[in-house]
């Protein structure tokens, strides 16, 4: 498909910077390709009214790790700063990351994270890492000196949240991020960006939920930082989308196959849950055990075997998660419901806004 029927305009003031507080006050656009009213507005709070007994809610409950990390490159008496952006686990103690300026990096090179400080009694006061390959695209392999928890650990200290780049490029990240940065039900970090439709529940709603009869699963994807970058080539055809791991135990897949069985619907609490659960489904639509990793990608024309309802934000133009939600509700609704949230100032991206977005035939 050409990539420009996925294009539209944003005001750069709907643009959110920080998110709706509390969580559940942020606005929820109901779209139903199928209902007497296609698009209704609501909010996030509303959500339980939307369900009914029977359902269930699959989450991802992934944690964003504090992923940037910013460092002085060190050959010989010459330094620079660089910036690193972890994304892929390789080992104990090695990662693959985007680096900016990649230029400035070579096989051999050490970089230095963290300053010295004689008022910190801790062994973690430096992370130190070793490029291993030649930069390709913007990503090297490196080596850390540390593995295992204590790598862990020096990345929680050192690191930086990996706010997207249109958040990044208006503000700093700071220490309300690592709060709003992450789901309330985040587990199993792994995670370079956050599964941005939970970031809207809370404990106090996901009580509501439950009060519903309405049953909530969890499943593992570790978001990439693919998910935030607009599709480059003139046709869908040309795109290559980013493999990302995930995980479905059986006892979950046992519950979302058992609760389809009896006429629930599924409602996947955002893109990245979806991915993972059409990647999970066997061709008659059963979900199975799954631990992988999955570069699924989603356009019009795609049938859906598992996922009845997407709960999600509002996405970049020309994005693979527009697509995503084009080819679960309809292209043409989906243009409608952009076109309406934009005229009604919904808040756009990441703290943004949602959208509860119900599957077209």
């Amino acid at each position: 498909m050409r990539v420009d029927l996925f294009d539209f305009e944003l005001p750069d003031e709907l643009i959110a910077l920080r998110p709706a507080f509390p969580r559940e006050r942020a606005r929820l656009l109901v779209v139903d390709p199928k209902g007497a009213v296609e698009l209704r507005d609501r909010h996030v709070a509303d959500l339980p009214d939307q369900l009914r007994a029977g359902d269930i809610i699959v989450l991802n409950d992934t944690r964003v790790i504090p992923a940037r990390l910013l460092g002085r490159r060190v050959r010989g008496d010459a330094s620079a700063r660089v910036e690193i952006l972890l994304h892929k686990r390789l080992a104990a103690d090695r990662w693959r990351a985007f680096a900016r300026p990649a230029k400035r990096l070579a096989p051999g090179d050490r970089i230095v994270f963290g300053e010295a400080s004689e008022s910190i009694v801790c062994e973690l006061q430096h992370l130190m890492a070793t490029v291993e390959s030649e930069p390709k695209d913007g990503e090297v392999d490196l080596a850390f000196d540390f593995h295992g928890p204590i790598l862990d650990e020096a990345i929680e200290r050192f690191g930086h949240m990996p706010l997207p780049p249109y958040i990044a490029q208006r503000r700093a990240d700071d220490a309300q991020d690592r709060t709003d940065y992450q789901t309330v039900y985040a587990r199993d970090s792994g995670a370079v960006a956050a599964p941005t439709a939970g970031l809207h529940l809370d404990a106090d709603l996901l009580d509501r939920i439950r009060a519903r009869r309405v049953e909530i699963a969890t499943l593992t994807l570790h978001v990439g930082p693919g998910t935030f970058l607009p599709v480059k080539a003139k046709d869908t055809s040309a795109h290559r989308m980013h493999a990302e791991w995930g995980r479905i135990d059986a006892p979950t897949a046992e519950a979302i196959n058992a609760a389809r069985q009896k006429g629930g619907r599924v409602i996947a609490i955002g893109t990245t849950t979806l991915r993972l659960l059409e990647s999970a489904a066997s061709p008659d639509g059963k979900v199975l055990p799954f631990s992988d990793e999955t570069a699924i990608f989603i356009i019009p024309g795609f049938r859906f075997k598992v996922t009845d309802v997407l709960m999600s934000n509002f996405h970049l133009p020309r994005s693979t998660l527009f697509m995503l939600v084009s080819a679960f509700a309809g292209l043409e609704t989906m243009r409608r419901a952009y076109a309406h949230a934009i005229a009604e100032r919904y808040r756009f991206y990441s703290y943004g806004d949602a959208s509860l977005l119900f599957r077209a035939d």
